[in-house]
């Protein structure tokens, strides 16, 4: 006779949250905080050393990287372990940004009904490269949307600068021309104007885009990290200069910071 768990599943019925926290395997999900883990360390880590940062004991983590091994999803080189084949071709079989945005977009949802605005996240994935993959507008006659997809220049977005801003001043020297594109009248066109930009960005933990890409446009942008600090993504806030230039723009990026803290947290 076939269990509850079983029956459910072939009835397509759905558990009770307590019950589908009974139904989970322990063991699953420790592999998976290894496999997170060793993602952060692409020229491996001992078992010993991985052990200890993920808070676990070496025989465990032991035990879980030997069937991991054997499996595919895991390396060992000279016993040192890092992601293996197998990861990598289950990585560019899947979507990279589905799970994430059914994790963000209420996140989104609820920003853009408090702010009255377009709210949008854009997901690193490099240094000088970012997507952005979900938005969500707040009912109103006027607002702006940047579109889940598209790319804009880094330094005439608030996005891009952000970015930027993470990198050393020598660093966005070589990565830029000595003389950059001009979009409107109020684009920062000289590499020396955006270093030091970026300088006052660092200062304060948020970019703003202030008719630069586009006339009457403004853009504030706060960057969303890692448990460890590192840039994963940006969630930024977008609408005409009249609406968000203005007493309420310290009240603005305080809402941004919130919403990151929560992406950060849905994400992790």
């Amino acid at each position: 006779m076939a269990s509850e768990a079983e029956q459910a599943d072939v009835d397509g019925g759905t558990s009770a949250p307590d019950e589908a926290a009974d139904l989970t395997n322990k063991s699953v999900i420790k592999a998976t905080i290894l496999l997170s883990e060793l993602g952060r360390h692409r020229q491996g880590i001992t078992v010993t050393e991985l052990a200890q940062a993920v808070g676990m004991t070496r025989p465990t983590a032991f035990r879980l990287l030997l069937s991991l091994e054997q499996t595919g999803f895991v390396d060992r080189v000279d016993n040192r372990y890092r992601l293996g084949w197998e990861m990598s071709r289950l990585g560019r079989l899947a979507d990279p940004y589905a799970g994430a945005v059914a994790r963000i977009q209420p996140i989104l949802d609820d920003y853009a009904g408090k702010l009255k605005e377009t709210v949008s996240f854009a997901m690193v994935r490099g240094e000088l490269a970012y997507d952005v993959i979900a938005e969500a507008s707040a009912s109103r006659y006027l607002n702006v949307s940047f579109y889940v997809g598209e790319t804009y220049p880094l330094h005439a977005s608030a996005t891009g600068k952000l970015m930027l801003s993470e990198l050393s001043d020598e660093a966005v020297s070589a990565a830029l021309p000595k003389k950059l594109a001009s979009y409107t009248s109020h684009t920062i066109t000289s590499r020396e104007g955006l270093v030091k930009d970026l300088r006052r960005i660092r200062e304060q933990g948020y970019s703003i885009m202030d008719n630069e890409l586009e006339e009457g446009l403004f853009v504030a942008a706060y960057p969303v990290r890692e448990v460890d600090g590192t840039l994963m993504g940006i969630v930024s806030v977008n609408g005409p200069v009249q609406r968000l230039k203005s007493e309420q723009l310290p009240g603005t990026i305080d809402q941004l910071r919130k919403a990151a803290e929560e992406i950060t947290k849905a994400l992790s």
